[in-house]
């Protein structure tokens, strides 16, 4: 008999949609404050996953998706960043 291997299921702060932990991207918030786009998911810290699209991180940054997952006001640069971050990986 097969065992079925359970695929960890995480939640888009951009269109809300359950998808495959592996398929979204993980923006991290550092000890030190921070933020981040983890490629790989593997680093430490707090956490909120994407879609792997720009208009979905458009999404989030207009309806605060991040700001709600982080529980704190997030700078404007924070954002350039990250979506410069997310270009580059896309």
């Amino acid at each position: 008999m097969a065992v079925k291997k359970k695929i960890p299921m995480r939640k888009c702060v951009g269109c809300g949609e359950m998808k495959p932990k592996k398929d979204l991207m993980r923006i991290l918030k550092t000890e030190t404050g921070e933020f981040l786009v983890d490629a790989d998911g593997k680093k430490n810290g707090r956490g909120a996953y994407i879609c792997r699209s720009v208009e979905c991180f458009r999404k989030a940054v207009k309806s605060k998706g991040l700001e709600r997952s982080f529980k704190q006001q997030i700078p404007e640069e924070v954002y350039d960043r990250l979506e410069k971050e997310m270009d580059g990986i896309e």
